[in-house]
């Protein structure tokens, strides 16, 4: 069965090599961003708020938010995603006659979980 293909399929697809490079870098450089901000949407959560759980400065998730921010620590990243009560899950693919390898990272300094539950 063939899987239609989404429009931004279509549009990487459309690219050069020159042009599929440039955008794979601007596209990471924003992942960040558009999640944090989509976590922050999802749940209601000012900047002021999120830097107050997660004892950041408002200017650092502020420039992170923005995508003016390009690097940005473990530690930082979890103390973010903790709050949203998310955890980083760092996984390996099993090998064959070997178990997938997993680790999960969360960080024990937020207190309280300021995410909504639904």
């Amino acid at each position: 069965m063939n899987k239609t293909a989404t429009t931004y399929d279509q549009f990487v697809a459309s690219l050069d090599s020159d042009e599929r490079k440039k955008f794979d870098e601007g596209y990471h450089e924003h992942l960040l961003s558009e999640l944090i901000l989509a976590l922050m949407e999802e749940d209601d959560i000012t900047v002021r708020r999120l830097a107050q759980a997660t004892k950041i400065s408002p200017t650092i998730i502020q420039g992170l938010r923005s995508a003016k921010r390009k690097n940005i620590t473990l530690q930082t990243l979890i103390k973010i995603i903790d709050v949203f009560g998310y955890s980083l899950i760092l996984e390996r693919p099993a090998k064959r006659g070997l178990l997938k390898n997993r680790i999960v990272l969360h960080s024990h300094s937020v207190e309280k979980p300021i995410y909504k539950t639904k």
